[in-house]
């Protein structure tokens, strides 16, 4: 019998392994490691969670372009639209501005303004879907007397005099009754100054979140008018830290920007 031993690959030491038998080195198992455990996690994260993280982010682009559009508006008509009733069909009340029936506890008048999505009933609606709850809140300052969204009201009102009164606090704990703090709650409450995170906002607009339908009661919510709240409607509102007590969305619109706007597009002084 003639035993014969296969010749060595070219180029490869005799016995020692070919590039095609060569295994994984520990450094790039590690790495594979680490990029499946990647791709695992991502899987792993509840399908309710990537929503919620869904109509966050939809919701805070929708109130950023509701701020936008209210901008657009008061460069065209020289005020700000009042907020729509709750059987006004997303219109501003009154039609053409002025004293409006709504000012702190309305809708976002979507049908004036010209946003959507809306529901069926022409009111806008924010990421957490299309019922009642999840309409978009809007309040606007009715200082000096409605100039905001009185036609030309600002302009004869005067830049220099006009001053807008909606508050934001940081905290529901810290809405306080002038002079003192007592009950009941009354339609001038305002922000502690150390909680006090604007104090010149001529309009506010907010989501109700995610609990939309079933919260509103608790201490930082109760502040900022919902279907649950007991609190008087108000100037002052709360944009405190998200988590399983508050989960409002709510952003504002200064004086200064609303001036610097006004003022570029030669609507003021």
């Amino acid at each position: 019998m003639n035993d014969t031993v296969a010749p060595a690959t070219e180029g490869s030491p005799c016995g020692a392994p070919t590039l095609a038998q060569r295994g994984f080195t520990l450094v790039e198992l590690a790495i594979v490691m680490f990029i499946v455990a990647l791709l695992l996690g991502g899987m792993l994260l509840p399908l309710s969670a990537q929503q919620d993280v869904r109509s966050y982010g939809d919701t805070q682009k929708l109130l950023s372009d509701a701020r936008d559009a209210l901008q657009g508006f008061a460069m065209a008509n020289d005020r700000l639209p009042c907020p729509a009733s709750a059987a006004s069909n997303g219109v501003e009340s009154p039609v053409g501005g002025g004293v409006c029936t709504n000012p702190h506890d309305g809708f976002f008048p979507a049908a004036t303004v010209g946003m959507a999505p809306v529901d069926g009933s022409g009111y806008l609606v924010d990421g957490w879907g299309s019922d009642i709850d999840n309409r978009v809140r809007y309040a606007v300052s009715t200082a000096n007397t409605n100039a905001l969204t009185t036609v030309s009201g600002m302009k004869t009102t005067g830049i220099t005099a006009l001053l807008p009164d909606l508050e934001i606090c940081n905290s529901g704990a810290q809405v306080r009754i002038p002079p003192v703090i007592t009950a009941p709650d009354t339609t001038t409450m305002y922000c502690h100054p150390s909680a006090r995170l604007a104090q010149d906002a001529v309009a506010v607009i907010y989501s109700l979140g995610k609990n939309a339908g079933t919260g509103g009661a608790g201490a930082d919510e109760t502040h900022n008018p919902n279907p649950r709240s007991i609190t008087a409607a108000d100037r002052a509102f709360v944009n405190a830290q998200q988590g399983t007590n508050f989960d409002d969305q709510i952003v504002w619109l200064s004086k200064g920007t609303l001036l610097n706007r006004m003022v570029a597009a030669g609507r003021l002084p």
